[in-house]
């Protein structure tokens, strides 16, 4: 099982430097991803398969709550799990360091990823019309930990 052989770290800047975003979609542009990796606010993880980045995660931390950033796993590597791992691993986070809550926007056409996020108990709070590309609606998600 491929999950079992994951490693979870802290990405660095020379790790956001080795990423292949053609491997990738759906996520922040890079600029924001590397302003985000220097600001203390923030936490960024990469998921590891031997010296692979297969994933990379993070969060942005507002006084106690968290805002999820980006959660994206290499295309080839979709559907094992990986995901959740850094999902596991960013609430493990956030609760160790008296989080209350964790928010995020997510695409609606994205069903795998709202599937995902209710799995671990975020629940559906709002609707932004047009959020992404002013064409499609996000989902506002919270779990209140």
């Amino acid at each position: 099982m491929i999950k079992n052989n994951i490693k979870i770290e802290n990405m660095s800047i020379s790790n956001l430097e080795q990423i292949n975003y053609a491997d990738f979609d759906d996520f922040w542009n890079i600029s924001t991803i590397m302003d985000d990796i220097k600001s203390n606010n923030s936490m960024y993880i990469i998921a590891k398969l031997n010296d692979e980045i297969i994933g990379f995660a993070g969060i942005k931390i507002i006084l106690d709550e968290a805002e999820i950033m980006n959660i994206a796993t290499k295309k080839i590597y979709r559907h094992k799990g990986i995901a959740s791992l850094m999902l596991e691993y960013l609430i493990s986070y956030c609760k160790k360091n008296s989080i209350n809550s964790i928010n995020l926007e997510v695409n609606m056409q994205n069903s795998i990823a709202i599937k995902l996020y209710k799995k671990y108990n975020f629940n559906e709070v709002g609707l932004r019309k047009k959020y992404y590309n002013n064409t499609y609606d996000a989902v506002l998600m919270t779990l209140n930990i």
